[in-house]
């Protein structure tokens, strides 16, 4: 059985700030339109506050939420698609069984965010879809680790919108 590939997907700036007051930095259709087509059905691993931020429940992808809190309550109504775990190791293992039951023939589990939840992910992530955004917000507060160890360029298209350059990469190790 085929062990599902660890990806990444992130927006990043020019200092790799992701975000700022638990909110992404910028809305980009292109980035938008991406990342929808890339996550349909594959599981999600993302902390709590990543999870909350999103405002809802996505309906086409199963969330897997990392909190400390073994309380913890998904605030959504009737949350069917929402797995709450206690570490990355249980967040990992979840995602990769919930893929390998997957009939999509490209196993892939995504790393969703927040800062601290790439961080841990990093040393296992296979391969990263970044929008690298040419742009820098000096009032960020959550970064993404450095990852100048994914040298290989799969995919790299440079787009404009609203007067932001950004490109959109996949890149692997």
């Amino acid at each position: 059985m085929e062990t599902p590939r660890i990806s990444a997907i992130v927006a990043v700036g020019k200092n790799r700030e992701i975000g700022k007051e638990k909110k992404l930095l910028w809305k980009l259709d292109a980035d938008y339109e991406r990342m929808k087509r890339l996550i349909k059905g594959h599981p999600l691993v993302m902390g709590r506050a990543t999870y909350e931020s999103i405002g809802r429940e996505l309906p086409h992808s199963p969330s897997i939420v990392i909190t400390r809190d073994t309380t913890y309550i998904s605030p959504y109504k009737n949350p069917q698609h929402t797995i709450i775990v206690h570490s990355v190791e249980e967040a990992l293992s979840k995602a990769k069984e919930l893929e390998r039951s997957n009939e999509s023939e490209d196993k892939e589990v995504f790393i969703f965010g927040g800062s601290q939840v790439y961080t841990e992910t990093l040393p296992q992530t296979q391969r990263l879809y970044v929008t690298e955004v040419d742009a820098a917000d000096t009032d960020a507060d959550s970064f993404f680790p450095e990852y100048t160890e994914f040298q290989k360029i799969l995919e790299s298209t440079e787009f404009v919108e609203n007067d932001i350059r950004f490109k959109l990469l996949t890149l692997e190790r």
